[in-house]
C-alpha cells in the first residue's frame, strides 16, 4: 500500500469531514480511496478507456402512451446480449419507473440506452455506467452453455 500526505484548508476538511460521517466511512482514507476510483472510472469511461462495462438505464415513462411497452419491451429483446434483467415499478395512475441492467461493450450499451431514452413517451433517463476490467474476466461453462464472468475495474 502507497501513502501520501494532503493538506486541506481548514474548511475543506470540516466540509468533507461532515460528508464523510454523513456516508458513514470508517476514516478518511477509504473516503478518499472511493472518491479516486469514482473520479477514475469516470474519466475511463467518459475517454472510451473502459471497452467492457455493466450498469443501469432507469427512466420514467407514461404507460398510457401509444404502444410505448411494446416498444421498449421489443428494444430490450433486441438487444437481449445487453439487457440483463429488467424491474418495473408504479409510480402514479400514469407513470412507471424502469431500471434495466444492462452489460456489453460499452458503445454498444451507450447507444442502447440512447435509443431507449429517445422512444416517444420516456422521461428522465439516466444510464449509470462502471467499466469492467477485462484483465477480469473469463469465460467458462457449467455444464451448458459457455458464459463471461466481468470483474470489476479496480
Amino acid at each position: 500500500m502507497d501513502r501520501f500526505t494532503i493538506s486541506l484548508p481548514d474548511e475543506l476538511a470540516r466540509d468533507f469531514d461532515r460528508w464523510i460521517a454523513a456516508r458513514s466511512y470508517a476514516n478518511r482514507s477509504e473516503a478518499v480511496r472511493d472518491l479516486l476510483r469514482a473520479e477514475l472510472e469516470r474519466t475511463r469511461l467518459a475517454e472510451g478507456e473502459a471497452a467492457q462495462c455493466v450498469g443501469s438505464l432507469s427512466y420514467v415513462f407514461n404507460h398510457h402512451e401509444r404502444d410505448l411497452a411494446e416498444r421498449l419491451t421489443a428494444l430490450q429483446h433486441a438487444h437481449h446480449d445487453l439487457t440483463v434483467s429488467t424491474m418495473h415499478a408504479h409510480l402514479d395512475h400514469d407513470h412507471c419507473l424502469e431500471t434495466v441492467i444492462v452489460r456489453g461493450p460499452t458503445t454498444r450499451v451507450r447507444r442502447f440506452a440512447d435509443a431507449f431514452c429517445a422512444e416517444r413517451g420516456v422521461r428522465h433517463g439516466k444510464l449509470d455506467l462502471i467499466g469492467v476490467d477485462p484483465q477480469a474476466a473469463h469465460r467458462h461453462g457449467h455444464g451448458g452453455a459457455a458464459h463471461v464472468h466481468l470483474g470489476p475495474a479496480r
